[in-house]
């Protein structure tokens, strides 16, 4: 698949390699309290590879593989540019110091009308609402400059953090099942849960997504 991609871009024109930047305009850079959500670039790919070199995130994101080697994070990263991965993936940094501190994305269904929602944090910022904070970001740019109708995110059963963060962004749960992990090397049990725009609407104007 790298070589295939690697062809694909050295066949291309200079004018059309420009488009997958500019296929990024509709992923604005996002602003939080304390995060600053933009594309990943060349500059994270050691803190990216350091961060993501790790069991316990790698068994709870179903397409990170472990060992994860900065030879992974080169290639996510120029993946990213080529926009192989998702519509819309973000670095989220520190708005203090720029640190990198993970991943997240949105990336559209088939059905035209749905985005499903992703994540990742490095294990030493967990626990510090970072997570909820980039997702809470992400909801909402989704919602004002996209015509879907609703938000999916799906988390491992076993992972509790998640979970937490899904339901504190206003999802509902739908239902459980299977999808394939990259890490583990097989299937594993996860839930599903939904976001739709009214639901969404009423947590804003109620205050109840922040």
């Amino acid at each position: 698949m790298q070589t295939e991609l690697l062809r694909d871009d050295q066949s291309r024109s200079p004018k059309e390699r420009l488009r997958p930047e500019r296929s990024r305009t509709d992923c604005p850079i996002l602003l939080s309290q304390r995060l600053v959500m933009r594309a990943p670039h060349e500059d994270d790919i050691d803190a990216l590879a350091h961060l993501a070199n790790n069991a316990n995130i790698a068994n709870m994101v179903a397409r990170m593989p472990h060992p994860y080697t900065v030879a992974d994070a080169a290639d996510f990263v120029r993946r990213t540019r080529a926009g192989a991965i998702g519509k819309c993936v973000y670095a989220i940094t520190k708005a203090d110091n720029g640190a990198f501190l993970g991943c997240c994305g949105i990336e559209p269904h088939e059905d035209g009308r749905t985005v499903e929602l992703g994540y990742w944090l490095g294990e030493p910022y967990w626990n510090q609402g970072y997570v909820t904070e980039a997702a809470h970001a992400l909801i909402d740019m989704a919602f004002r400059t996209r015509d879907i109708e609703q938000i999916d995110a799906r988390c491992r059963v076993m992972n509790i953090p998640s979970r937490r963060v899904i339901q504190k962004c206003g999802f509902q749960f739908q239902a459980t099942g299977m999808v394939q992990s990259l890490a583990v090397g097989g299937m594993v049990p996860v839930e599903w849960y939904r976001l739709d725009r009214k639901t969404w609407v009423s947590l804003k104007s109620w205050g109840g997504m922040r």
